[in-house]
């Protein structure tokens, strides 16, 4: 502000904008640079989370976030394969299982057998699908004598195996109910334990190795829908578990 002749002149300052604007610039900067740190840091964390969970479930020693290792990798859709104590595919047990499937396809192909047994490489391990026609009579749990003759030649070829072996019945959507069977649960749990109790007996294999459970009609692999169909769901499953469920098999 000037003075002329005693009096005080305004100026108007037509630049104070300049002033907010520089003040915006520098808190935008400000803003830009603190959420860029941010957002650094959370990808460092991410990428340390990241190598943890794979740690863990792959069960490797663990470093980062994470101070022990996990168990092996139970995520159903894959098939990790590994040895539980190092977290690398076990390759050993791979071929091993390879050639169990490959000695029980020879069998059931020279017993003429093929639709009646059927064989499945799953994420738990190798699948061996047994008919109720070739195991039963309708609505029982008694192996007939061709059946034990068979799951003893089936249990030799399975004794050597390190592996856990998980016996599992099933049948399909038609109601039972008999003193012995009140309902599909008792048949397809006493279809499982007979098929325990030959293993047991006629092919020398480890109880501690074995277990027998019953799904009843809940756990069908095709529609009932017809008796083709039907039939493929009155069966008992031999699961040859990967040693790496070895960690959800109770033991000592």
């Amino acid at each position: 502000m000037a003075r002329r002749g005693g009096e005080k002149v305004k100026h108007d300052n037509k630049e104070r904008w300049l002033l907010t604007y520089s003040d915006l610039i520098t808190l935008l900067m400000i803003f830009f640079v603190v959420m860029y740190s941010i957002s650094s840091l959370n990808a460092q964390k991410m990428a340390a989370l990241a190598s943890s969970l794979a740690q863990a479930f792959l069960g490797a020693p663990a470093s980062g976030i994470f101070p022990e290792g996990g168990l092996p990798s139970l995520v159903a859709g894959t098939e990790p394969a590994m040895d539980s104590g190092t977290g690398l595919e076990n390759n050993e047990e791979l071929t091993e299982l390879a050639g169990v499937k490959a000695n029980l396809e020879r069998y059931i192909t020279q017993e003429g057998l093929q639709g009646q047994i059927t064989l499945t490489n799953q994420e738990r391990g190798l699948v061996v699908s047994m008919y109720d026609t070739i195991l039963f009579p309708r609505g029982s749990a008694e192996l007939t004598p061709e059946a034990r003759a068979l799951l003893r030649q089936i249990g030799r070829a399975l004794a050597g195996l390190p592996n856990y072996l998980r016996i599992e019945g099933h049948t399909d959507n038609l109601p039972i109910h008999t003193n012995l069977y009140p309902s599909n649960w008792e048949l397809s749990t006493a279809r499982a334990i007979s098929v325990v109790k030959v293993l047991i007996n006629d092919a020398g294999i480890n109880p501690e190795r074995l277990s027998a459970t019953g799904y009843g009609e809940y756990r069908p692999v095709a529609p009932n829908d017809g008796e083709a169909n039907m039939a493929r769901n009155r069966r008992v499953d031999i699961v040859i578990l990967k040693e790496a469920y070895n960690v959800t098999e109770p033991h000592q």
